[in-house]
């Protein structure tokens, strides 16, 4: 089992010299530690519960963080959603082969802490805020909001069947203190044509979700950046200019941004080197369910791999540019 990032830089020294700090929302390092101590095969091992911590326990965070995205200590982050900055390739009649294109942004809002560490009044406050927010938005944008607590039968299966419901955390996230008191405060909006979708107060404040059938990338971008500037100009989002936008994981910073295809690869993810192809073009292979999960009839996740240190632009047309190789793949493959 590969060491983790948490136990690899937490040293006693640097313990003994972060213990006893603690944000103005209480987070102490003990927090942000939780989670990589109960699970010792995480590979990274840290949750935070605020965007203070970020710079408070930063001795022990940025090595982390560093590590991990290959990211340097004078890094800046750069931003770019524009979507008329987006080269959407014609994958031709090879395109067939993308079954739906999904891209997704956490986001956590400025001023409350986040799904770690907030409390239940607060979580109760944001959610209120935040469907404000939602309940403004307009056209293609505009829908309902499901609470997740008292949800009755019909609308929980439809949900479920749309692949929408999301459920209480995995072990890491239970013991990094985000399933707590749930599942008030939390909740799912969707546009009526299903296309555009947001979870509140799963892991990070937001999950700002655009997805449609096909592989016509441009336009799930395009939705999204709509979405998303809409919102955060209602609700202004943590963010500093070394790691972006701040996630309850440091995974998942920067652009917070996963742009993802469902793609049928049937030959290529026979051979050995599949994986290792994905990564050379900076992409990242799951099974259909995502992480953990395995594939279903040579059907795969593909996704671009950085967050940090790239724009939105340059995440999503690393996915478009990387599947278009894939496919040339998979056809001299198919023969």
């Amino acid at each position: 089992m590969a060491q983790s990032l948490l136990k690899k830089y937490l040293t006693p020294e640097l313990e003994a010299r972060l213990r006893g700090l603690k944000t103005a929302n209480g987070v102490t390092l003990e927090d942000v530690i939780r989670s990589g101590q109960e699970n010792p095969d995480s590979s990274i091992g840290v949750y935070v519960g605020d965007a203070e911590a970020y710079s408070l326990f930063a001795p022990l965070l940025d090595s982390i963080i560093n590590e991990y995205h290959q990211y340097s200590s004078d890094g800046q982050h750069r931003r770019d959603f524009n979507p008329s900055n987006l080269r959407a390739n014609d994958f031709g009649p090879a395109g067939e082969k993308i079954i739906s294109t999904r891209i997704r942004v956490g986001r956590n809002v400025q001023g409350f802490a986040f799904p770690p560490a907030i409390t239940a009044e607060r979580r109760l406050e944001l959610e209120k805020r935040i469907i404000e927010a939602l309940m403004s938005l307009q056209g293609d944008l505009a829908g309902q909001y499901y609470p997740l607590s008292g949800m009755d039968e019909a609308t929980r299966q439809s949900l479920v069947e749309d692949h929408f419901l999301f459920k209480q955390g995995d072990r890491f996230l239970e013991a990094a203190g985000v399933n707590r008191d749930w599942p008030e405060g939390r909740g799912i909006f969707h546009s009526a044509d299903k296309r555009f979708l947001v979870w509140i107060n799963e892991e990070d404040s937001l999950r700002i979700i655009s997805m449609q059938k096909g592989g016509d990338l441009l336009s799930v971008f395009d939705r999204l950046s709509r979405a998303v500037r809409a919102l955060e100009e209602k609700l202004p989002f943590a963010y500093n200019d070394r790691t972006g936008y701040l996630s309850s994981c440091p995974t998942n910073l920067g652009t917070a941004l996963r742009a993802s295809f469902h793609i049928a690869l049937p030959e290529l993810s026979k051979r050995p080197y599949f994986k290792e192809v994905c990564t050379s073009l900076g992409l990242q292979a799951r099974g259909v369910h995502g992480e953990h999960s395995e594939s279903e009839g040579g059907v795969y996740d593909i996704s671009n791999r950085r967050r940090l240190g790239v724009t939105e632009v340059e995440g999503v047309q690393t996915l478009c540019d990387g599947t278009e190789e894939l496919l040339k793949l998979e056809l001299a493959l198919e023969g």
